[in-house]
């Protein structure tokens, strides 16, 4: 187990989320369940297996300070800001490079920082036999049962036979499909969502990123060792010229020394927009999800988020967002929840910075 560890992907802005998630307060630092945050509950499922002091965090410079605050039991030194977002290879290939120059046997599970996991004891089941996989050199992915026909995730197909659990190859990776795709994944019953969390000794990601990615690799390989002074102007130097691609593009659907562990139902939610959150809240007998003080007659099917001084009073209206900060307020179909990050591309574009 001493040659294990784990890198938390977290530079993501969240702009699904908005107005609760900004730049400098993105939805990974944001408590929607209970009294810690996304990613400190990350953290916290993770501790059977790798305790803080085997984490990595990879976030921004909007981020980075939050974070080490809401983390003060992973190394100060560990949650590092990218100088340029690169995607998630280049990201993973920076942090496995800094793990093999502090330990050549290193073995890292990469986590996203923003997902929720219900059934946490079940999905540490999972983890360590991914881990040990990984340990014999293979690059290991884990998919997610699927409990609808979804189109936002992208797909990866075993081969017919069991179903969860046991390590099993990997027949191929499939993009976001569509409505009728999916509705075929989900009838065949031998594919499962991509969750975005993969398993790897850090020499053997290297070796892919040199094989299919050789560009970054190349780059990513000139920087010093972790060590160094060095490290931090050569990486902010280095950095932003690798390639703009994910892991998945880079390495997964090429490599050939891909397995995967099927999951059964952990409870895992991407929490993807606000009616991701709304599903997961406690409701009324009207189906409303309150987390303000709230006045409800004749209304149904609401998510409502505000500050706690403040009565949010709803009349005659239904499956409604209704999310209230100090300068801005969100007014939105649920159904439309995924299209909050367009509201973002607005303001962006009317140099909104204040709102961002």
């Amino acid at each position: 187990m001493s040659h294990l560890y784990g890198l938390i992907l977290a530079g993501g802005r969240g702009t699904r989320f908005w107005p609760r998630s900004r730049r400098a307060q993105a939805k990974q630092v944001l408590k929607f369940f209970g009294d810690r945050s996304l990613i400190q509950q990350t953290v916290d499922r993770l501790r059977p297996v790798l305790p803080p002091e085997r984490i990595w965090i990879l976030t921004n410079d909007y981020l980075r300070a939050e974070i080490v605050k809401q983390l003060p039991e992973v190394p100060k030194k560990q949650i590092l800001a990218e100088p340029a977002q690169r995607n998630t290879a280049p990201a993973i290939g920076l942090a496995a490079h800094i793990l093999q120059s502090i330990d050549p046997e290193a073995v890292m599970g990469v986590f996203p920082a923003d997902h929720v996991i219900g059934k946490p004891r079940d999905y540490i089941k999972l983890i360590k036999p991914a881990f040990k996989a990984a340990k014999e050199g293979k690059i290991v992915v884990l998919g997610i049962e699927p409990r609808w026909a979804e189109t936002g995730y992208g797909y990866i197909e075993f081969p017919k036979g069991p179903g969860a659990g046991g390590q099993r190859p990997v027949t191929s990776f499939r993009e976001k499909p569509d409505a009728a795709t999916a509705a075929a994944f989900l009838q065949a019953g031998n594919f499962y969502w991509n969750a975005g969390m993969f398993f790897w000794k850090t020499s053997v990601l290297l070796g892919a990123l040199r094989q299919f990615l050789p560009k970054t690799a190349t780059l990513i390989a000139g920087l010093p060792p972790f060590s160094s002074r060095q490290f931090g102007a050569k990486m902010v130097e280095v950095f932003p010229r690798c390639e703009n691609i994910s892991i998945d593009y880079a390495v997964l659907e090429k490599a050939r020394n891909v397995v995967g562990i099927p999951a059964g139902d952990i409870g895992w939610n991407d929490v993807g927009s606000w009616n991701a959150v709304y599903e997961l809240q406690h409701r009324d007998a009207n189906g409303n999800a309150l987390r303000a003080d709230t006045l409800v007659v004749d209304s149904g099917g609401n998510y409502v988020d505000g500050a706690k001084s403040k009565l949010i009073a709803l009349l005659g209206v239904h499956d409604l967002i209704v999310v209230d900060t100090p300068d801005a307020l969100l007014i939105a179909d649920r159904g439309r929840a995924q299209q909050v990050g367009d509201l973002v591309k607005q303001l962006e574009k009317q140099k909104r910075d204040d709102l961002l």
